[in-house]
């Protein structure tokens, strides 16, 4: 299922380079969350490859790991996937019935999606401004590859889980926004995640997405320019990445080539707004929320807002949620909320339920 939500179901992001696992509960009376769990597990860099699972038996390891020394109770949970594999498409269709939509779905969706239809797991929704007046209606259309989402599947299941829910990774960081942040139907938002491998951009008006762009590129970049630039290791580079002291090492060595990285980025960021104001009426982008472990690079967030002229802000999936700080210190949600938005995001899901 690439939409829905679940009672009592607990985020599972599988990160390339972690897994992060948050359990919520609803608030009784209103439509705040209470934080019932969190976690994460790093995993070595070789388990992940973009995106692909390489090492199974330790991605199962690490969730029976997070489970365990979490204790958690519940076992379904809802888990995400994002890439190359994922597409997303806003698509306008004749309006139709929801029983004859659910008949040619699959017909209309050969038009749109670069893959054999018979080799994804498709899924749609019709979206709010469905009956427009002109005899048409907009569908939100969604494909992830069979092989991609069995991967992930697999490894919680052999972790003993039950994947209740497989969502879309943009998805996801949308509930952790709109479930934080009043969002104005007049202000278009980016919503970026930076991951270790992949970066996702979310274009929204208001609370509705408009756009939305996964691309191959992350944090790993920076630490492999590291790597090679100066010749250590990955552990040595991912600490002066994070701006940590290595000894034999200055740190005023790092900031070129993560100044450089970071042009990269823009470059990538760039063709992403330039592409989403060509195809929409929006003229400007006029906020940008950072999210994602490596959206803390040094001074990137300055550098998104000087060349897109907007405001940068680092989205909080905890904003609005509570929880004790005697079960949990605030230092480590502190540490922790750059990471989480996603398994934030997916923790608020429900099965059955578009």
């Amino acid at each position: 299922m690439l939409f829905g939500k679940s009672k009592g179901l607990i985020g599972l992001d599988v990160g390339s380079s972690s897994i992060k696992l948050v359990e919520l509960k609803p608030h009784k009376g209103d439509s705040k969350w209470k934080l019932v769990n969190i976690g994460l597990v790093s995993l070595s860099p070789e388990v992940i490859v973009d995106g692909s699972i390489m090492d199974a038996t330790m991605v199962v390891d690490a969730i029976a790991q997070l489970f365990g020394e979490n204790k958690v109770k519940g076992g379904d949970v809802a888990i995400s996937v994002s890439g190359h594999s994922v597409i997303i498409k806003k698509i306008t269709m004749a309006y139709m019935a929801e029983e004859e939509l659910a008949e040619s779905i699959r017909w209309e969706a050969e038009s749109y999606i670069p893959f054999d239809i018979d080799d994804v797991n498709l899924d749609y929704q019709v979206l709010d401004e469905a009956d427009r007046g002109d005899g048409n209606m907009d569908v939100l259309l969604v494909a992830a590859k069979k092989e991609k989402v069995s991967e992930y599947v697999s490894v919680v299941q052999q972790a003993g889980k039950t994947p209740v829910v497989v969502d879309v990774d943009s998805f996801a960081l949308q509930n952790s926004l709109t479930a934080n942040y009043e969002l104005s139907d007049l202000q278009v938002t980016a919503l970026i995640n930076i991951g270790a491998s992949v970066m996702n951009i979310n274009i929204m008006q208001g609370n509705n997405p408009i756009f939305w762009r996964d691309i191959s590129f992350g944090g790993n970049i920076y630490t492999d320019a590291i790597q090679k630039d100066l010749g250590v290791d990955f552990d040595t580079a991912e600490q002066l990445k994070r701006g940590e002291s290595v000894e034999g090492f200055d740190f005023e060595r790092v900031i070129p080539i993560i100044k450089s990285v970071t042009v990269d980025l823009g470059v990538e960021v760039q063709k992403t707004f330039d592409f989403f104001k060509a195809t929409t009426s929006a003229e400007k982008i006029n906020r940008i929320m950072m999210t994602g472990g490596s959206s803390k690079i040094l001074n990137l967030d300055e550098f998104l807002s000087e060349r897109f002229e907007a405001p940068v802000e680092m989205l909080n999936p905890f904003q609005n949620i509570t929880y004790s700080e005697k079960q949990f210190n605030p230092e480590l949600i502190h540490e922790i909320k750059a990471s989480a938005a996603i398994a934030v995001g997916l923790a608020m899901r429900r099965a059955n339920d578009k």
